[in-house]
């Protein structure tokens, strides 16, 4: 009777250390969602500035500095429902403004183009790595989050489900094939 007792408390324990660890993991895992929409917001952040820099420098055209402006505008501001639609239509503004690779050319050659051109091609480049880590975090969140295991124990608390960002980040193809 006793040893059975003991079999049935240490089974207890080593299922509550599981449990545990799960919980610690998904905990982990969140915390990781976090910092990557962190560095995520700070990469379309930096594009957008970057972009809205250029816009107004005067290197380019008016018609595409209004373009890049407007759409670079509405990135930096757009409410956390719109974001993806607002990155998606920056990413649009700059690939119709640098498609064609005379157009790099010549902001590259003007007064600190070099400079603007590689700035902007560093930040075209990282949004898509940066989106990219974050949604392959959440993917793992979601896979932990869809076992029964956390979903009968609520192992995930109060936390919401990750969602993952999605959006058009294709950069212009005349922008990054210079810079790589």
């Amino acid at each position: 009777m006793t040893s059975t007792l003991i079999w049935i408390a240490v089974a207890l324990v080593a299922i509550a250390l599981y449990l545990s660890w799960t919980a610690g993991r998904l905990d982990r895992l969140h915390a990781r969602i976090d910092a990557a929409r962190a560095a995520l917001d700070a990469q379309l952040l930096r594009r957008a500035s970057v972009a809205q820099e250029l816009a107004t420098s005067g290197v380019l055209d008016p018609a595409a500095s209004i373009v890049l402006y407007e759409a670079a505008h509405a990135a930096r501001q757009a409410e956390e429902e719109q974001r993806e639609v607002a990155e998606s239509e920056l990413s649009q503004a700059l690939r119709a403004v640098f498609a064609e690779a005379p157009q790099v050319e010549a902001v590259r050659e003007a007064p600190g183009g070099e400079d603007a051109v590689a700035e902007l091609g560093a930040a075209v480049r990282r949004v898509p790595m940066a989106r990219r880590f974050h949604n392959d975090t959440v993917r793992a969140a979601r896979a932990l989050r869809r076992h029964r295991k956390v979903r009968w124990f609520r192992l995930a608390g109060h936390a919401p489900f990750p969602l993952a960002f999605e959006m058009d980040d294709e950069p212009p193809a005349a922008l990054t094939d210079r810079m790589a």
